[in-house]
């Protein structure tokens, strides 16, 4: 009380000095015509200030980090209240309503202000000594894809070019000029998803949650690790460009019938945060909960931050990525009514192509990809079998159109060079990059320019996309992706373009991968390390996305004994991936 009520006053005076300027009227000066009313207000006042000046000494040295004034340490130690507390004019305990009179403006302006702006010495926040960066491992991996529920049957079916564009069979679509997407045609909930729960539940949160507890039953996350554990500090950030489109859209139809036939979840559930939540709630992570919402750049957008977040040390453990499941019919017929899709529905395998002549479209595709990731010395007390590093990224924007590229690609070359700058790493040494690459006419031959731009002097670049396989899966794709290429890197093969018959006039053949997987050489500059290739990751929507990867030369070393060296300095602004077992 005796705090407030100082601090009340102590506002008080310097509201009003500093308005004085602009007014002749302050509250402090204003003088009451009742005697008797001025003397039970000082009576209150003495009252309940001065009970503990302990108290309010504390309170501007830690708190408001004021410096005390001498004069009013003095005098709260004899136990009698002076106004010097707040003019520091000597005078005593004079009442505050006849102070004003007998001291010069300048004179009580500048003592006022000082107790109230002056920062204490004593009290100033003393810098922390410099410490080491906190460094963010991979650990885990799920997915849910059309050609793979497991990372490892997921990129096999990449490197064996298998397609999983489909006709649709999930509503029927005969109405729309577009009859196919990457549908996932099985998938089962059984052992991680409640019942009830996958039966009111939006597929978005469903791909969510189990791609979620598939990466932490990779990472080796059993029952017995998670009770050990420090729960505050593990978090979820897995996001969504679409949410739960199918929720929504079957409460809209249950209005018009009557809102007591609408789901009651149906708003939580169509929110794209709700699936992070829900993810968290059941495994009781009470750490860094949101989601990120960028289109097709959402699931590099949520990586990034959930790496910053252990880099500052606001969690250890947190589980990123993507999740979609728009493929229904107020989404197949939102992307058909903006001539967007592909409508090769004779030959579904054959529609999505990116940099070919005959590309007209992209594929809708659906599922989630999320990467469990890890502050490295928490990883390596428990053991955990470390896929890659993260070290950074770059965003960029392209400021010109809400779908279309900027025509000389200058978002995406900014990207790619504060990338570069920030990891120190030069343009040669990038030979792979698993692009973009929609299938649609503009933005792939406008990403492809903006590669060469930055990496043609490298005679060893090659370039795919995974796109040509399972189509576009919307916010998840950069997740999903992301899980190909820590695998191209673990097994030092990289997937096929499909479809690439007839390559776009300007695009180098020889500078994407063929029909066939290739592997590439493996160059050492480090004793431990043998760094393959830098992989420039970036999705190209309304932002830019720029991440990089690596590969660790640990084949001789046993799963998760990867040899660290503390004194290693790894270049900063690059993703990247290490792998400790073939």
């Amino acid at each position: 009380m005796a705090s407030s009520l100082v601090c009340s006053w102590l506002m008080a005076a310097c509201m009003s000095i500093s308005c004085e300027k602009d007014s002749s009227i302050s509250m402090l000066s204003h003088r009451s015509n009742t005697t008797s009313l001025s003397r039970r207000r000082k009576r209150a006042f003495r009252k309940c200030a001065f009970q503990d000046f302990s108290g309010i000494r504390n309170l501007l040295n830690s708190c408001l980090v004021f410096e005390p004034c001498d004069s009013f340490c003095k005098s709260s130690s004899n136990g009698v209240f002076s106004s010097e507390f707040l003019f520091g004019d000597g005078l005593g305990s004079v009442p505050l309503h006849h102070r004003r009179r007998k001291l010069p403006r300048a004179a009580r302006s500048g003592e006022a202000m000082a107790i109230a702006v002056q920062p204490a010495m004593d009290g100033a926040v003393k810098k922390k000594p410099p410490t080491r960066q906190r460094r963010v491992v991979v650990t885990g991996m799920g997915v849910e894809t059309p050609i793979g529920h497991d990372p490892d049957v997921f990129y096999n079916n990449l490197l064996e070019g298998v397609s999983g564009i489909s006709e649709i069979e999930a509503f029927d679509c005969s109405q729309f000029p577009t009859k196919i997407a990457g549908e996932i045609k099985s998938f089962l909930t059984d052992g991680w998803v409640a019942p009830k729960l996958s039966k009111r539940m939006d597929r978005f949160m469903l791909y969510m949650l189990t791609a979620g507890k598939k990466a932490l039953a990779d990472s080796g996350i059993t029952e017995e690790v998670m009770n050990e554990l420090d729960k505050t500090r593990c978090g979820v950030l897995i996001g969504s460009a679409m949410g739960g489109m199918k929720v929504f859209n079957d409460a809209i139809e249950a209005l018009r019938i009557s809102y007591r036939k609408m789901n009651p979840f149906c708003v939580p559930f169509a929110t794209t945060n709700m699936g992070s939540a829900m993810l968290a709630m059941d495994l009781g992570w009470m750490g860094p909960n949101y989601s990120i919402s960028t289109a097709c750049a959402t699931s590099n957008f949520c990586i990034l931050n959930a790496a910053n977040h252990i880099i500052r040390g606001e969690a250890d453990m947190m589980l990123c990525g993507g999740s979609d499941a728009a493929i229904i019919p107020i989404g197949l017929g939102g992307f058909v009514a903006c001539r967007a899709l592909s409508q090769r529905n004779s030959d579904p395998t054959k529609a999505s192509r990116p940099w070919d002549t005959n590309r007209d479209g992209f594929v809708m595709g659906e599922g989630a990809g999320v990467l469990l990731l890890e502050e490295l010395e928490h990883a390596k007390k428990r053991g955990a079998n470390i896929y890659a590093e993260f070290l950074g990224g770059s965003f960029t924007c392209d400021a010109y159109h809400m779908t279309e590229p900027h025509p000389e690609g200058t978002g995406v070359i900014l990207c790619i060079e504060k990338a570069l700058a920030q990891s120190g790493v030069s343009r040669e040494d990038v030979n792979y990059i698993n692009a973009h690459a929609t299938s649609t006419p503009a933005g792939d031959l406008k990403e492809y320019q903006a590669l060469v731009h930055c990496f043609g002097q490298n005679s060893e670049l090659r370039v795919n996309s995974t796109k040509s396989m399972i189509g576009h899966l919307l916010g998840a794709a950069g997740a999903v992706e992301a899980v190909a290429t820590v695998q191209a890197i673990r097994t030092g093969w990289v997937h096929p373009n499909i479809n690439l018959e007839n390559p776009e006039n300007g695009v180098d053949i020889n500078v994407l991968v063929g029909p066939k997987k290739e592997k590439l050489d493996i160059k050492i500059i480090l004793v431990w390390l043998s760094w393959e290739r830098i992989l420039q990751k970036f999705l190209w929507a309304f932002e830019n996305v720029k991440c990089c990867a690596e590969w660790d030369d640990c084949l001789s070393q046993p799963k998760g004994k990867v040899p660290w060296d503390e004194n290693l300095v790894f270049p900063p602004g690059l993703l990247l991936y290490i792998s400790s077992s073939p």
